[in-house]
């Protein structure tokens, strides 16, 4: 018997480039610029406004600059630096010498930029925060998925991101080699141990009840569901939920979980999955592993931008 396949596509999902909103970049964008430029998000916003020093020194000459990788890295968000030019002014040409996902040494060229020099001023900082923002979630991402080998669980991400920029991390994720899981409350029923005690359907024929009124009511969504111990499994199998989520198991609890299931759902291990012990689940037989750390435990990359000429 294989696994449940009829939500397949779903589940093993990368989120690309093409699939975030340009509007939606924009605004990103925009609202960096605006903070800042002019304040934005004080009660009171920048008067004057602009910057104070490029405004002073730099002018219209025009000049060219190179962004370097200073350590080893997946770069990513490569796509969003003519975005963020154009949102400073007009003149700037991008050539980038890398792509989204391409692993980077120490020293590498990622791309150059010519154009006015004021403009570039004013847009380095923001550029380079979106960039080692995204780039350190991707090295971090593909740093777990060599942990976990190639005939491990594949690699999940949560809903822990960062408010407001979760696609965009989503991306950088599958930049790095890992799947995305549910992109929000809106794609996949998840019934997390806090519903079932809500509801009070933690156990037995009350939990299998609401796996199936959950998949008679929306056929059209995967639905998992979160369980903490080995005995709340035979009632969601019974029900025929896609996914079950293990929480917290324990090697040894993982290992049971898995025979007991078998092919009758997709499995998935979560619950404090870091560096220290991914390499111990790779060889269980698990489908997924999940983990938020390769967004809120990943740190910036360091991106240097250096000038290489000047008008």
């Amino acid at each position: 018997m294989s696994k449940p396949q009829e939500h397949a596509e779903h589940l093993l999902r990368r989120l690309s480039w093409d699939e975030l909103d340009p509007a939606w970049l924009r605004r990103l964008i925009e609202m960096a610029r605006d903070e800042d430029l002019d304040g934005a998000g004080l009660r009171k916003p920048a008067n004057p406004a602009g910057d104070a020093t490029t405004d002073l020194l730099a002018g219209d000459k025009p000049g060219t600059v190179e962004l370097i990788a200073r350590e080893p890295m997946r770069v990513c968000g490569l796509r969003l630096v003519p975005m963020i030019l154009e949102a400073y002014g007009s003149g700037c040409d991008w050539s980038p010498m890398a792509r989204d996902g391409t692993p980077l040494d120490e020293g590498a060229l990622i791309g150059r930029i010519s154009g006015p020099v004021g403009t570039i001023l004013r847009a380095e900082r923001v550029m380079l925060n979106f960039l080692q923002r995204l780039s350190g979630i991707a090295t971090t991402t593909a740093h777990y998925v060599t942990l976990l080998g190639q005939n491990g669980p594949r690699l999940l991400d949560t809903r822990k991101t960062t408010p407001g920029f979760r696609m965009l991390e989503k991306y950088a994720v599958a930049v790095g080699g890992g799947w995305n899981h549910r992109l929000g409350l809106f794609d996949r029923i998840m019934l997390k141990d806090n519903h079932l005690a809500a509801n009070d359907s933690s156990a037995g024929e009350r939990l299998a009840a609401t796996i199936r009124q959950a998949k008679e009511t929306r056929p059209d969504l995967a639905v998992e569901v979160e369980v903490d111990h080995l005995d709340q499994i035979p009632p969601v199998l019974e029900a025929g939920a896609d996914v079950i989520l293990l929480d917290n198991f324990t090697t040894s609890e993982l290992k049971q979980a898995v025979n007991l299931i078998g092919d009758k759902a997709w499995t998935e291990a979560s619950g404090g999955i870091n560096e220290a012990n991914a390499k111990s689940i790779s060889s269980l037989g698990l489908d997924f592993a999940s983990s938020g750390a390769v967004v809120h435990r990943s740190h910036w990359m360091d991106i240097g931008l250096d000038w290489s000429s000047h008008g």
